[in-house]
């Protein structure tokens, strides 16, 4: 979170000057932080929780939330610690959605929380071994539990000795979100073990529906609080510091015009936000090869990479003063990135809500910050649509000299198979994502013109893909590639080229031994004649393979997601133990 008596988008009110007034740790601790005065949803909340209000708060992102709630849960858990708290007696949960949000809580709310020495905050999130975690609490103890919805439900059914029964404050951090990702379930079971006298705080950047019914359950007559930051325009719902624009383009032209955006913001801090995590995957891995892109930082994170290396790649792109974090949505709510930039959307999200929290990573608190949404001709009713949702949006022309990188991106996919088959997958996973966007009548999948796209994705030859069969995309603009033997595409890690020429003498020694029924004899028939397969037939045998693949990796996401197999089996299954 940033602060500073500078911001723009702070108020004249001190945090001293709070009713009822703040204790002096807590004013200390906000002070070396460089908190002196209160941002408008901060001056709004914080007396409201510390007067045993429940509220409900509609705040913009990037105003200043967590400060509003991790505050009044210190308040309220130094009255009711003057004696020292039994060590498994809980007195304080925050939830949030994802991972990284509740660290970064969990960081900005340490130094304040370390002012009340006889209580113990812990981090509970998915990822981290869940045996380390419940040790950790039985030796040390737990008063104020800080996490995802998933862990916090799995810890409180796994501990019996945990106990709820003194327990004071709940904060439900992007609710809208929480409820999004399915959590409704372990919040209810959450919210039905704790005791109804208690203060509860629910904040959002949106106000859906679901998120009405969560706060009649859960909230004790709540004052809405609804707060707009100063800098922000009454008619828009983001900050007037931010500048959105739209670049439409043909989709063989969106890699090469990112690229020259990239080149052209070399000394900012951008993020780009791709659709799915094998996209991030696959741009993570070719745009390093790129000459343009010779020492550009660029940081890979999404939700299927394991938990020490999500935080790890966060961490890096936090310490940089310039660089490229190419993510998913586990990077668009919530988490406050100093210094950033930029905002690039090569994927317009999946779900429209998104589009707001993904550009709120920039001009945050007052600060200028641009963002720019790639968008193909056929989805220019986007710009409407945004229109009308009160964000203001304006055109930027596609550069018309940029230098073209998919010669580059598919001469990278001839030299290694590891980008050629990250390549496919991307392609493949997006065209399946897009199939489920939300606004289909925007985006229509079936008008998608798969040969332009498979050129921006640097793709050798077209995946026979079942959606494609069945529906006849256009695949005008493709250009193949015939003198090649994709069979013959090596890994450049030899240990993996090593193991693929295993799996393949493996499965030729398989066929060898089925015994082959002998094909009935007509002796009518002509002796066949035994003719060279042709590069399309290659291609055809070729692709049929990488379908099956496809499909097969979609069944153990699948069995990933129930249950049933855990992420390391997931991994060593799929072959991508090194993202580990």
């Amino acid at each position: 979170m940033d602060g500073g008596d500078g911001n723009q988008a702070l108020t004249s009110t001190r945090f001293s000057d709070l009713e009822p007034p703040l204790s002096e740790p807590v004013l200390e601790a906000l002070a070396q932080l460089g908190f002196v005065f209160c941002t408008p949803v901060q001056a709004a909340t914080i007396p409201l929780l510390c007067s045993h209000k429940d509220v409900a708060v509609d705040a913009a992102t990037g105003s200043g939330k967590t400060l509003a709630f991790v505050v009044p849960v210190v308040e309220i858990l130094r009255r009711c610690s003057s004696s020292r708290p039994k060590p498994h007696q809980v007195m304080g949960i925050i939830i949030s959605p994802t991972r990284e949000l509740s660290s970064q809580i969990y960081s900005v709310a340490l130094p304040i929380v370390s002012t009340l020495s006889n209580i113990k905050s812990v981090l509970l999130v998915g990822g981290a071994d869940v045996k380390e975690d419940m040790n950790k609490i039985e030796e040390e103890g737990a008063n104020l539990l800080i996490g995802t919805p998933g862990r916090l439900f799995d810890m409180m059914e796994r501990m019996e000795n945990l106990d709820f029964r003194n327990f004071e404050v709940l904060i439900l951090d992007e609710a809208d979100r929480l409820l999004d990702m399915g959590f409704q379930r372990q919040i209810t079971s959450i919210i039905s073990r704790l005791p109804k006298l208690r203060r509860t705080g629910l904040f959002s950047a949106t106000q859906t529906e679901a998120v009405e019914e969560l706060s009649k359950a859960g909230l004790r007559n709540p004052i809405r609080v609804e707060v707009r930051a100063e800098t922000q325009l009454a008619p828009s719902r983001t900050p007037s510091s931010l500048h959105i624009e739209y670049l439409e383009c043909e989709a063989d032209k969106k890699s090469t015009q990112l690229v020259d955006i990239l080149v052209k913001n070399k000394s900012k801090k951008i993020i780009v936000y791709f659709m799915t995590c094998a996209c991030v995957d696959y741009w993570g891995v070719v745009l390093p090869q790129l000459t343009l892109l010779k020492g550009f930082s660029l940081i890979p994170l999404h939700g299927k990479m394991k938990q020490t290396a999500r935080e790890k790649a966060l961490a890096s792109f936090v310490s940089l003063s310039s660089g490229v974090l190419l993510c998913t949505d586990v990077a668009a709510r919530g988490l406050d990135i100093p210094g950033v930039d930029c905002i690039l959307q090569y994927d317009p999200p999946q779900d429209p809500n998104v589009f707001v929290h993904r550009v709120g990573r920039t001009a945050r608190l007052g600060r200028e910050g641009n963002a720019i949404v790639f968008l193909l001709p056929k989805e220019e009713a986007y710009i409407e649509f945004l229109s009308i949702r009160r964000v203001p949006i304006q055109e930027r022309i596609c550069c018309s000299d940029a230098l073209d990188i998919v010669p580059q991106i598919r001469t990278a996919a001839k030299k290694d198979r590891d980008v050629m088959e990250k390549g496919v997958k991307a392609f493949v996973s997006f065209i399946r994502a897009y199939k489920e966007h939300h606004c289909s009548f925007i985006f229509r999948w079936k008008e998608l013109e798969i040969g332009k796209l498979a050129m921006a994705y640097g793709l050798l030859q077209l995946p026979l893909m079942s959606e494609v069969k069945r529906h006849s995309l256009s695949t005008e603009g493709f250009v193949s590639i015939e003198d090649i033997n994709f069979d013959e595409v090596k890994f450049k890690d030899k240990s993996r080229e090593k193991q693929r020429k295993k799996n393949l003498q493996a499965k030729k020694e398989a066929q060898k031994q089925q015994p082959k029924p002998e094909p009935k004899k007509d002796p009518n028939a002509a002796a066949p004649i035994l003719r060279k397969k042709t590069a399309r037939q290659r291609r055809a045998v070729q692709t049929a393979e990488d379908e099956d693949e496809l499909t097969r990796e979609y069944r153990l996401l699948k069995k990933l997601k129930k249950g049933t197999i855990d992420e390391a089996e997931y991994a060593k299954l799929t072959g991508t133990e090194e993202l580990l």
